[in-house]
């Protein structure tokens, strides 16, 4: 079977470690270059294999390339588009992952807390998602395409769940964002989704222990219809169905990858 990635460009945000870390690894699989960012080179939470993402796609025969960038600095974020630009003569998919994770009701929440939060899960993707649409509208079109934009969003986005309050909020931005974007970036042929996830676990190898020690795990995993969490590689295929060119007259979603969660 064809990759389905190949000859692609694809840059990730968050990509050393959790969901960036899955989708950067499927992707190269599928034969697509990689430029991964992040705050650091080597994953935080992978104990099976603590080398770097692009490391790891290096040594499976893949391209990848990795940039520290902090996506909350405008700085940071240009000078990652910058070495695109430098690396390839088009983007043709952006995955807008970088994030933060708290949770804490209005009241625990610190002005330091909600900015450090707000300033990466919202600020960090408007930034990532002006220069790679910047970039995107001057590209020819391929195939009805000129580029694809995926915001990594959260089911968290679309609700109002238990003591998640910066975090939602955050989050119900990006639902936003990503509906506002497929709006106005339609008819120039950039298709702009969401993804979003449900609770996934990134730093725990044992389920049963993490629910015992965070009640906010346990919440979830009873909330869930599937039997178990979340995992990273649950958001690949779906990942790679937005970033390919089977995803054709799709734009303007956020795809809920929560095991039923949203359904109870």
């Amino acid at each position: 079977m064809a990759e389905r990635l190949a000859g692609k460009t694809v840059v990730i945000t968050g990509g050393t470690t959790g969901i960036g870390r899955a989708i950067a690894l499927r992707f190269a699989d599928e034969g697509a270059e990689i430029l991964v960012s992040d705050i650091v080179e080597a994953p935080e939470w992978d104990a099976e294999d603590p080398r770097p993402t692009a490391d790891v796609i290096e040594s499976r025969g893949g391209t990848a390339t990795y940039v520290h960038a902090d996506v909350s600095k405008s700085e940071d974020v240009r000078a990652l588009f910058q070495k695109a630009a430098s690396l390839w003569p088009r983007i043709d998919v952006v995955v807008n992952n970088a994030a933060r994770f708290d949770a804490y009701n209005i009241l625990e929440t610190s002005e330091e807390a909600w900015n450090r939060l707000i300033d990466v899960n919202l600020r960090g993707q408007y930034l990532v998602a002006k220069e790679a649409l910047g970039i995107m509208v001057e590209q020819e079109i391929v195939n009805e395409c000129r580029g694809r934009l995926i915001n990594v969003s959260s089911q968290h986005g679309m609700i109002g769940p238990p003591d998640f309050f910066a975090y939602a909020v955050a989050k119900g931005g990006t639902v936003n964002m990503t509906h506002q974007l497929a709006v106005d970036f339609g008819r120039r042929h950039i298709y702009v989704n969401g993804l979003a996830p449900g609770r996934i676990l990134t730093r725990h190898r044992n389920e049963d222990e993490a629910a015992a020690a965070d009640p906010t795990i346990a919440y979830s995993r009873s909330r869930t219809p599937f039997h178990r969490l979340g995992r990273p590689s649950d958001l690949t295929g779906p990942a790679l169905f937005l970033a390919s060119d089977d995803c054709t007259y799709v734009s303007g979603i956020n795809l809920l990858v929560d095991g039923g969660w949203m359904a109870y």
